[in-house]
């Protein structure tokens, strides 16, 4: 095969992975993730730990050392099928804390520690760059196969390097979820896995039954080999295989490409019971001809020919260019993979971690209740030089470091990222564990690890001799040891902080860290606070997601509206969904930055710490019951003062509608009676009567108005649906509202093409909604230079209108009156006519099946009209019409 058709046949493999992506990310908006979320496409995820030292270096590390090979595949199968329970435990803890990586879940654990995080990210990035290295370089390898040098031109690494680095880019850091999940990375790899293991296995049958004699010719293969004089290494040494089992066991949770499909991607802990036997298998087969590749392949071919390339010469050199190319996808799939995957678990380790803690340093305000702007596009841009910055190190290190040291850097990555599960998992189950005991084990066994594993595996120090004992195996057992013991001594001899008190039960026993006094409201609550932690979570989720989050937590509170009240319980809930998109730390520090500190009581934290099981059931029963009253008091004295606050505009109300209504009957009556006057002139007379005219005018709209509201409220309005285009109904209502001659300035901000969908509903009326919002804008709105954004948007199951202008907008405790008809926010001096007119909008809206809300968290006046699909009263003829569009 030529070298130019195997790079087209490489560019359009990416592109079905992005094709496949891509698909996957729009239907997972949509709310469609039936194929994403499957068992089957979590198992074929998990399969990024078969990286290209897999696919590849598995066989020279067979052809050097025989069956040891192996150990890297049993410790993930001892762990998925022998430990899924504890795996299930520690998913549902991740979900319950919404972790966004392992440094994040540890952080989290020992009092939200930002300092301990990034330690964490520290050691995994060294850990993983000569890792991503040594990906890079096994796809410029497999490409120098099939070429006519043994090293590509370095701008084709560059090449590949930066294709990883867009991918990663366009599907892993696209926007902020709230669960830190990136369902079209899963499907793309999941296909990978499929690739990689049809090849694989292709491979080894063609070698098995195509090349050798079949099973009996290569068992007596594998025997002579391991005979030979020069085979010492395929002795079994228990002190490799021990530790080897051990390391690979741990990294199967500790890497953190391993932790992002692992725990993170995942829903919840119910696809492990799939998993646990399911990836097990796949790593058996992935691995069942790793030694008759080797052996056949070092019978068959040249002496200088590299063992880790045997699987691409073998085929190549008996004239399989078919078999060669899937064998090469599969180790492109291999390599890819795990590049795209580590980038974007540590690219959120770098950004939650590093740069954003740094960015909120620089951009710290003395105000405790004016939250960084535009905290949404720093974060995704911290994400993306995360993405580069990883990738770009794996290639300078790939340029600089040595293709030498590379080989080992599998198990080099093993041994550092082990470092990190000691505290994991002691922080899961010792409640005694505290954060100093975990720096002390953290920082002794990745020193241990720097001198004796992974500076000489670079070749700047010289690993030292320890006799009889393998000096990997030594230098495992001494940093693992050391880490442990330190980890537990300095645990034993300090006392965990208040707020790992709180985190330690919360994670030892798998409970959400509810705070004793959940209902009760903190320090500096009220509206005015929750709506400046509403403009936080906009800027971080965007608007409609936060949004429909504070409106659950209202509902939950038992009030109406999109503002809850700010208390110990709802902070919670905010910092652990924060937390799924800026890591636990981050959003510890940027809750402490909006709102002040946290407060938290040292009855709270007594009542954490305290051991209460015995009480548990009555307990919840009674917290259950007192909920249930909390929230039907509430509900009863937010009517009540509802009720009271339209008593008062009611009275306001009549007292406005007979002014409205006197008014222009006085003048009708005064210039009627001038008109009977003998002696005026004609000039008189015809501007008495224009006066007549415009004041009957006046009258009538008033009593319009009064009319329709009483037809809507009553449900007898007659509707006239039909398909109408919004752009067209929207300039409709600008041309109309300019033509009452006020608010002439205002600047109109549109977006045209979004504007142009059809809708089923009745033109008129949501034109005289459309007229009423943008003429209170021209009305209202006091800013300097004022504008008025309209905005337009098709959802799943309804059309979306936003209006909304730069002003001051609506005060907090007047937002829940606005849409009564006794209700005036404004001085009456200041516009005519008797406030009905939101009203009337919501009785509209009511009548066409859809609804009118008020934005908050705004920096002006926001309303939201939302249109269904379909209209109440439509005729089976219209229904039809209606599907058919």
């Amino acid at each position: 095969m030529s070298f130019d058709g195997l790079v087209i046949a490489a560019l359009c493999y990416v592109g079905l992975l992005f094709a496949v992506a891509f698909g996957a990310d729009r239907a997972a908006e949509r709310g469609r993730t039936r194929w994403s979320e499957q068992p089957l496409t979590y198992t074929l995820s998990l399969s990024v730990y078969c990286t290209a030292w897999t696919f590849y270096g598995a066989v020279g590390y067979a052809s050097r050392s025989g069956l040891e090979f192996a150990t890297i595949y049993l410790g993930p199968t001892i762990v998925l099928a022998g430990s899924w329970w504890w795996l299930r435990r520690l998913v549902r803890v991740a979900k319950m804390h919404r972790v966004t990586s392992i440094a994040d879940l540890v952080s989290a654990r020992f009092g939200k520690s930002n300092p301990l995080a990034a330690l964490m990210t520290l050691i995994s990035l060294v850990a993983a760059t000569p890792y991503v290295a040594l990906q890079l370089q096994s796809v410029s390898l497999s490409f120098s196969v099939f070429g006519q040098g043994d090293v590509l031109p370095g701008p084709l690494d560059l090449w590949v390097a930066g294709g990883l680095a867009v991918f990663a880019i366009l599907f892993g850091t696209r926007n902020l979820a709230a669960d830190e999940r990136h369902h079209g990375v899963v499907m793309a790899i999941a296909i990978e896995a499929v690739v990689k293991l049809v090849a694989f296995v292709a491979l080894g049958v063609w070698v098995v039954w195509g090349l050798a004699g079949g099973a009996g010719d290569v068992i007596a293969r594998i025997a002579a080999r391991a005979a030979a004089p020069d085979a010492a290494g395929w002795v079994l040494r228990p002190d490799r295989w021990t530790t080897l089992i051990a390391v690979s066991a741990a990294a199967v949770v500790t890497l953190p490409r391993m932790f992002q499909v692992l725990i993170v991607e995942p829903a919840d802990e119910r696809p492990l019971n799939s998993a646990a036997w399911a990836f097990p298998a796949y790593l058996f087969a992935m691995s069942l001809f790793v030694l008759p590749i080797a052996v056949v392949g070092r019978d068959m071919l040249p002496a200088d020919i590299s063992p880790d390339l045997y699987v691409l010469h073998l085929p190549l050199s008996q004239g399989k260019n078919g078999l060669a190319l899937l064998v090469f996808l599969g180790g492109l799939s291999s390599a890819t993979s795990m590049v795209i995957i580590s980038a974007i678990a540590l690219a959120t380790m770098v950004s939650n971690h590093w740069l954003v803690p740094l960015y909120l340093m620089m951009r710290r305000t003395d105000a405790a209740d004016a939250p960084p702007s535009n905290l949404r596009n720093p974060l995704l841009v911290s994400r993306r030089i995360a993405v580069l910055g990883v990738i770009g190190a794996g290639a300078l290190y790939q340029t600089y470091g040595g293709g030498q040291a590379l080989a080992a850097m599998g198990t080099v990555a093993f041994i550092g990222v082990a470092q990190l599960l000691p505290a994991m998992l002691g922080g899961l189950v010792w409640r005694g564990a505290t954060r100093l005991g975990a720096y002390a084990g953290i920082v002794s066994g990745a020193t241990v690890w720097m001198l004796l594993v992974f500076l000489p595996s670079l070749g700047w120090l010289r690993a030292p001799d320890f006799g009889p004992v393998d000096a990997q195996a030594a230098a495992i057992i001494i940093s693992l040891g050391l880490n442990i013991l330190l980890f537990s001594v300095v645990s034993l001899v300090t006392l965990p902080a208040p707020q790992e008190r709180v985190q330690g039960m919360s994670f030892v026993h798998a409970v959400a860290p509810e705070a004793a006094a959940a209902t009760a409201p903190t320090n500096g609550g009220g509206a005015s606070r929750a709506e400046a932690l509403l403009a936080l979570a906009r800027r971080v989720w965007g608007g409609d997601e936060a949004l429909r989050f504070f409106r659950a937590e209202a509902d939950r509170q038992g009030k109406s509206g999109f503002l809850p009240d700010v208390t110990a319980d709802f902070l919670s809930r905010m910092e652990r969904r924060l937390a799924g998109a800026v890591g636990t730390a981050t959003a510890h520090a940027m809750l402490a930055q909006v709102g002040g500190q946290r407060p938290t009581s040292m009855a709270e934290l007594m009542a954490v710490a305290g051991e209460a099981q015995r009480a548990k059931e009555r307990a919840k029963r009674l917290k259950d019951d007192a909920g249930e009253l909390a929230r039907t008091a509430r509900r009863l004295q937010e009517a009540n003062d509802r009720l009271t606050a339209l008593s008062v505009q009611k009275d306001a109300f009549l007292g406005q509608i007979s002014h409205e209504l006197r008014t222009p009957m006085t003048s009708v009556r005064a210039f009627s009676e001038l008109l009977k006057l003998p002696d005026l002139s004609a000039e008189e007379r015809s501007r008495f009567a224009s006066i007549i005219h415009d004041e009957a005018t006046r009258l009538t709209r008033l009593l319009d108005d009064l009319l329709d509201l009483s037809v809507l409220e009553s449900g007898r309005a007659r509707l006239s649906l039909g398909p109408v285009n919004l752009h067209e109904v929207i300039s409709r209502a600008i041309e109309a509202s300019s033509a009452l001659g006020k608010g002439a300035d205002l600047i109109i901000d549109r977006d045209p093409p979004s504007e142009h969908l059809m809708v089923l509903t009745d033109a008129d009326r949501l034109l005289q909604v459309l007229i009423n919002l943008i003429g209170n804008a021209r009305k209202y709105c006091d800013s300097a230079r004022p504008v008025l954004t309209i905005r337009v948007r098709r959802l799943a199951e309804t059309t979306q209108i936003d209006v909304m202008d730069n002003g001051k907008g609506i005060a907090p405790e007047q937002q829940d009156l606005i849409f009564e008809k006794f209700s005036r926010l404004n001085d009456p001096s200041r516009a005519g006519g008797a406030g009905l007119g939101l009203a009337i909008s919501r009785e509209v809206m009511q009548a066409l099946g859809g609804t009118i809300t008020y934005l908050p968290g705004h920096d002006g006046a926001a309303f939201r009209l939302q249109l269904p699909l379909r209209p109440p009263g439509l005729s089976p003829q219209e229904r039809d019409l209606q599907t058919e569009s």
